[in-house]
């Protein structure tokens, strides 16, 4: 085994953009030469991909998906991911950093989307999709012309927003949502942000001002389980990638996830996992 490096890799975009864009097809010889498959890591740029035909296989945060075509796909920065195969596919992927993100979509991304899943998409807007996608190709190839960040920008934005338009079909809108479905995506994005300095349920309870029986009650009502399972899991999720993609003794990752109380996080990772955190580590690296 190779050997690890100190933090999660974070590939950056290539020195060939220039212009803050990614924008290529994926064959599985490209696979290799894009250090995709070889170590899980995560991007600092938004990735979106559209699947037009085959089969793709990617790992995800420990979870690994088979996404059949035609389907589209967003990855966060956040989430760690590898590709792991593709069958016969035509996969293209579309980067872009949070700077030139549409602000009203990347707001979406951020606080509605988040860690989606892939998607699959009905012919009609997939159709729609794919034109985008060549006039995304086509312009992306025209380096020299006047205006060319800017109109590529645009193009990008508009295939982004078909995309995210994809994924909030698919979730309820907010004037649908009870007072609980409303609330337990405000604790979400709380929880988000700030799950390293912030441990407690009640922590969370006054920062949305309402009781903390009242938050457990909403997220109890909206997703079956209180709110510190959510923190919990928030937390050994980050705990995972650490122990797989970085040396950092146990002891280290307590602290960075922080845990001044060594003993009383690992008693929390072998309750949420099953098994102790060195044992985790042996497993998935041997």
């Amino acid at each position: 085994m190779s050997k690890k490096t100190t933090s999660i890799p974070v590939h950056s975009l290539p020195k060939e953009y220039q212009e803050d864009f990614v924008f290529k097809q994926v064959t599985p010889d490209d696979l290799n030469a894009l250090n995709e498959t070889e170590h899980a890591h995560r991007h600092d740029y938004h990735i979106f991909s559209l699947v037009r035909t085959g089969t793709f296989h990617i790992e995800i945060d420990f979870e690994q998906y088979q996404i059949q075509a035609p389907a589209v796909l967003y990855i966060h920065p956040s989430q760690i991911h590898r590709i792991i195969k593709i069958e016969k596919a035509d996969v293209f992927l579309l980067g872009m950093n949070s700077e030139n993100l549409n602000p009203d979509y990347l707001r979406k991304l951020e606080q509605v989307i988040l860690h989606a899943r892939s998607l699959p998409v009905k012919s009609a807007i997939y159709t729609i999709l794919d034109q985008t996608l060549i006039l995304c190709a086509s312009l992306f190839e025209r380096k020299t012309d006047k205006l060319y960040a800017s109109v590529l920008k645009d193009c990008f934005n508009a295939f982004v927003g078909l995309i995210v338009s994809q994924y909030l079909e698919q979730i309820e809108g907010t004037d649908n949502l009870s007072r609980y479905d409303i609330l337990t995506k405000k604790f979400k994005l709380l929880l988000e942000r700030d799950f390293i300095l912030i441990k407690q349920p009640s922590d969370y309870a006054d920062a949305l001002n309402i009781s903390t029986s009242y938050l457990n009650e909403c997220v109890r009502n909206a997703t079956g389980l209180p709110v510190s399972h959510h923190i919990h899991q928030r937390i050994i999720l980050e705990a995972k990638r650490l122990l797989y993609y970085s040396d950092k003794s146990v002891k280290e990752i307590a602290a960075e996830l922080g845990y001044d109380d060594y003993p009383y996080f690992c008693r929390i990772f072998a309750k949420i996992t099953g098994t102790t955190a060195l044992a985790f580590r042996n497993k998935i690296t041997h």
